[in-house]
């Protein structure tokens, strides 16, 4: 078989097969930017359109002007949320009669599911729907599933009767399942919800503008600001609400703030810049490894980068998503792209793949080791909602003598500690770093996690401490403050402010146009693979020390040696540290670049 040797066969493929491109941003762009012979910056460069179809003008669309549409979605959906999560253990236990053990792992457990659909909104968004259609229709589930968990808790035949003699009856399996499915519904809805509404909001900044790249960055943070002013509110009034007034009222206020959402995220349509969607990123990636393994059984090498197919367009072939320059790393995936027989047909990519189809891949791949060097973070997070909280309702909680915090609403510590931090780091901070480190954002994305990762490790170490000492106090029931909890809230509470929001700056950067949504979900479903981790060291832990009578984690927290717990994780914790240093300081940044941990500069591969 005769193999091309230069860019001169790659040539005949582009006159064979060109593919289409944005025809619509082309037509806009020269008639309407074109004035006096000049370019106008007007128009968005990545070619976003607004509601009519028409390329997005910077002057009426995106920015600051659609943000808050986005952001206020995001907080009700936050709000119903951690409503929900914080104080669902109790429900569980109090009201369905399950077992505190049980109860945390099934929290858990669906706080897992939640997040690991986030794959499935992604997918659904990139591929079919574009991320405002996926949105609403996932916000739309959510609400359901809350006007569901609200007939749960008001309709008296869907709970066991009240407890006046023991042992308590507990629920049928008929109640069970019609919680499950309220739950089911709602955990479908954040997953649908979650990888897009971020990645929606920095859509509607355009990253050719200079002066919007910085504004998208304060996206991030005040995006990260309304989650916790969403939390703060969820695991205050609502779990107040829910203690004091009852579980119909602590659920059907989120429901409606949940369907008000939604009218206002619509309210913003003629604000905002949509993305089209660009078929399945997974079908794509799918294509270069079956078409660079085919070569490579064919014993076909890459010669030089004039040899690899593109299509002679001025974008790519993946319809509304712009050429990827071509990298040095995981040359194998280059063999997809070399044109090895001109009687194939480059109109099929199951025979032949362009270069940005393969840098798209490798894009993938470069972030995977970052992925899975942080998910231990989410073991740690996941006992905000189980373990903390365990914890406060044995200590404490009273402020005066007529009020008393509801243990359900302790993590207010954690969402304080972030509403602080955020316009801190943003207003003052980030100034002060910058000039000393040359770096527009003060430090790294992967910096930023990196401070966040070595913050856990002592949040961990706290709450050991603290566990350790209010035991001891055992035999003087709640004369421990609830305050001696602060520590582990507010140093979990920093963690999750450098790392989260420096997920969302490095995913999104390092994602390509048509796997924006995708890599948003893979940072998002750390938080349910951390939860399910938890949920099988609970059980580890439990089967290997003696079980719910005898081991460390006991029906009862008293007699449980939960510190012995916190330590497992401090200790996982400080490992997952050294892990990433190592994976984070070889990391290759999207455009073949060595990103630095240390300086927050690049420096290019040689």
């Amino acid at each position: 078989m005769e193999k091309p040797e230069s860019a001169a066969a790659a040539d005949l493929y582009d006159k064979s097969f060109i593919q289409p491109s944005m025809e619509k941003f082309e037509q806009d762009f020269s008639e309407d930017n074109k004035k006096g012979g000049s370019i106008s910056t007007t128009l968005v460069s990545n070619g976003c359109l607004d509601f009519r179809g028409n390329v997005a003008n910077k002057e009426t669309t995106g920015g600051w002007k659609a943000s808050p549409f986005i952001i206020v979605n995001e907080v009700a959906e936050r709000l119903a949320f951690f409503a929900i999560a914080v104080n669902m253990v109790a429900y569980l236990v109090f009201e369905m009669r399950q077992s505190l053990p049980n109860a945390a792992t099934h929290v858990t457990d669906w706080i897992g599911a939640a997040y690991l659909l986030t794959l499935v909104g992604a997918f659904l968004a990139d591929a079919y729907l574009g991320r405002f259609k996926t949105i609403i229709i996932f916000s739309s589930v959510y609400a359901a599933g809350m006007v569901l968990l609200t007939v749960s808790a008001s309709v008296d035949s869907l709970r066991p009767p009240p407890c006046t003699a023991r042992p308590c009856n507990k629920a049928t399996d008929g109640q069970t399942w019609f919680l499950y499915a309220a739950l089911g519904l709602i955990a479908l809805g954040t997953g649908g919800i979650k990888p897009c509404v971020s990645s929606f909001g920095a859509d509607q900044f355009d990253e050719a503008d200079t002066n919007e790249v910085q504004k998208k960055y304060s996206f991030f943070n005040w995006f990260f600001f309304g989650i916790n002013m969403g939390a703060l509110l969820g695991i205050t009034l609502l779990v107040y609400i829910q203690e004091n007034k009852g579980w119909t009222w602590g659920f059907g206020i989120p429901t409606v703030a949940m369907v008000c959402s939604i009218v206002i995220l619509a309210a913003g349509i003629p604000k905002y810049r949509y993305q089209k969607p660009m078929g399945s990123p997974f079908t794509r990636f799918i294509q270069v490894i079956v078409v660079s393994l085919r070569n490579h059984s064919r014993r076909v090498e890459v010669g030089s980068e004039a040899a690899l197919y593109e299509v002679n367009t001025e974008e790519s072939d993946i319809v509304g998503a712009r050429k990827l320059p071509h990298t040095a790393q995981y040359r194998f995936l280059d063999k997809a792209a070399l044109v090895t027989d001109l009687e194939d047909n480059p109109k099929t990519r199951w025979r032949l793949c362009t270069v940005t189809q393969v840098e798209e891949f490798k894009c993938f791949i470069r972030v995977l080791p970052i992925w899975a060097s942080t998910i231990a973070l989410s073991l740690s997070f996941a006992q905000l909602s189980t373990f903390f909280i365990s914890q406060a309702a044995l200590m404490d909680r009273k402020l005066g003598p007529d009020f008393e915090i509801p243990a359900g609403s302790v993590p207010v510590f954690s969402a304080v500690n972030a509403l602080i931090l955020v316009p801190i780091y943003e207003k003052w901070m980030v100034p002060i770093i910058s000039r000393r480190t040359g770096h527009h954002r003060g430090i790294t994305s992967l910096q930023r996690m990196g401070v966040g990762l070595f913050i856990s490790i002592f949040a961990l170490a706290s709450a050991a401490l603290v566990e350790k000492k209010r035991r001891d106090h055992y035999s003087k029931p709640f004369s421990m403050s609830v305050f001696w909890l602060l520590p582990q809230f507010f140093l979990i509470g920093a963690a999750e402010v450098f790392t989260y929001v420096g997920q969302l700056e490095f995913f999104y950067d390092e994602a390509t146009d048509g796997t924006r949504s995708i890599s948003s979900a893979m940072f998002l479903s750390e938080i349910g693979i951390g939860s399910w981790l938890s949920t099988a060291l609970v059980k580890i832990i439990e089967g290997t020390t003696g079980g719910e009578t005898k081991g460390w984690l006991r029906a009862t927290l008293n007699k449980s040696k939960l510190d012995y717990f916190y330590w497992i994780l401090t200790a996982i914790n400080g490992l997952n540290f050294l892990v990433y240093l190592w994976v984070s300081r070889r990391y290759k940044g999207r455009h073949g670049t060595s990103t630095s941990v240390r300086d927050g500069r690049e420096e290019v591969e040689n």
